[in-house]
C-alpha cells in the first residue's frame, strides 16, 4: 500500500495540474488508508501539501495578474486566525474518527460543486464584515478537515468582494496557502508532524502539478472535471462509511470514538487509553461500556 500511495502523491498532483483544483482532497485519504496514519496526523500533513500546492499556484497566477493582494490579506488574515484556533484549541476536544467524517462530508460538497462546475455570476460587492465572518469560518473549517475550501472561497470573494472569475481564483490559492500555514503552525503544538515524508510527498506532488499542467493543454477540461468528481463522490462515500463504522465500533479499529475527549490533565489510565483513544486516571469518567470491558483487564 505504501507504493500506491506514493503513487497517488503524483495522482494528486496530475489531477491539480490538469483540473486546476480538487485534487489536493485526496490527501487526507491517501494518508489514512494508504500509509496507515492516524485522522489527525494525515489532517495535519495534509495542510502541509495543500498548502505547498497552493503556492505554486498562486505564484502562475501572479504571473498572470491574477492575485488582488488587498482582499488576500484581508479575508486571509481572518481565515488564518480561523484556521490556527480551531487547530489548536478545537481539534484537540474532537476525535480523529469525528474530524475523518466532517473530512468525508466535505469532499462529498466539493464533488457536487465540481461537477455542477456552474461559476458564479460576478458582481460588484463589497462587504468587509461578512468577508471577515466567513473568513474565520472557512479559516476554522480547513484546520478541521484539512482541505483548502477553494469551492468556498471562489464564489465568497465573486459575490462578496466583487472580484471576475479569474482573480478570485487566483486569489482564494494564496488564502488556501495562508490557511495552511496557520493549521500546520497550529497542530505542530500538538501533534509531531513527520516533515521529511511531508517533503518527500509535497515534492511527488509538485511533479504531478508539473505533468499535469503541461497534459491539462492536450484534454477536455470538462469532461475531466466531471470524471473526477464522480471518483471524489465515490472516494468519500467510501471515507463517509469507514469512519462511522469504525468509530461506532470504537478504538481498535482505526480512528478513534465518536466522542469528545477528555481534558490532558485527567492522562494515565491504560483502560481508557485503550478503549477510546483518550487516557485519563478517572475510572468514572469512562463510558459505561468501557468500565465493564475494564473489569476484565
Amino acid at each position: 500500500m505504501v507504493i500506491v500511495g506514493y503513487i497517488a502523491a503524483v495522482v494528486i498532483g496530475l489531477s491539480l495540474g490538469m483540473i486546476g483544483g480538487g485534487g489536493s482532497i485526496l490527501t487526507v485519504p491517501v494518508l489514512v488508508y494508504a500509509f496507515g496514519y492516524e485522522p489527525k496526523d494525515a489532517i495535519a500533513m495534509s495542510l502541509a501539501v495543500v498548502g505547498v500546492a497552493a503556492v505554486a499556484g498562486s505564484v502562475q497566477h501572479w504571473r498572470l495578474g491574477n492575485l488582488r493582494f488587498k482582499t488576500g490579506f484581508f479575508f486571509g488574515g481572518f481565515s488564518m486566525l480561523g484556521a490556527f484556533l480551531s487547530s489548536r484549541f478545537v481539534s484537540p476536544y474532537l476525535s480523529g474518527g469525528f474530524q475523518l467524517i466532517l473530512f468525508s462530508i466535505t469532499m462529498l460538497f466539493a464533488a457536487v460543486f465540481m461537477f455542477r462546475d456552474r461559476p458564479p455570476k460576478e458582481k460588484a460587492a463589497d462587504s468587509p464584515a461578512a468577508l471577515a465572518l466567513l473568513g474565520i469560518l472557512v479559516g476554522a473549517f480547513t484546520g478541521l478537515v484539512g482541505v483548502g475550501g477553494g469551492f468556498v472561497l471562489v464564489p465568497t470573494l465573486v459575490l462578496l468582494a466583487g472580484l471576475p472569475m479569474n482573480a478570485a481564483v487566483g486569489t482564494s490559492l494564496a488564502i488556501i496557502a495562508m490557511n495552511s500555514v496557520a493549521g500546520v503552525v497550529g497542530y505542530s503544538g500538538t501533534l509531531a508532524i513527520p516533515w521529511e515524508f511531508v517533503v518527500g510527498f509535497a515534492a511527488l506532488t509538485l511533479v504531478g502539478i508539473f505533468v499535469g499542467t503541461a497534459l491539462g493543454q492536450r484534454v477536455s477540461h470538462a469532461a475531466l472535471k466531471k470524471g473526477f468528481s464522480v471518483f471524489l463522490i465515490v472516494v468519500g462515500i467510501f471515507v463517509f462509511y469507514k469512519s462511522v463504522r469504525e468509530t461506532s465500533l470504537g478504538e481498535g479499529h482505526k480512528t478513534d470514538n465518536f466522542r469528545f475527549s477528555f481534558p490532558a490533565e485527567l492522562a494515565h489510565n491504560p483502560f481508557h487509553h485503550r478503549f477510546t483513544g483518550v487516557e485519563t486516571d478517572n475510572y468514572r469518567a469512562l463510558p459505561l461500556r468501557h468500565r465493564e470491558l475494564a473489569r476484565y483487564e
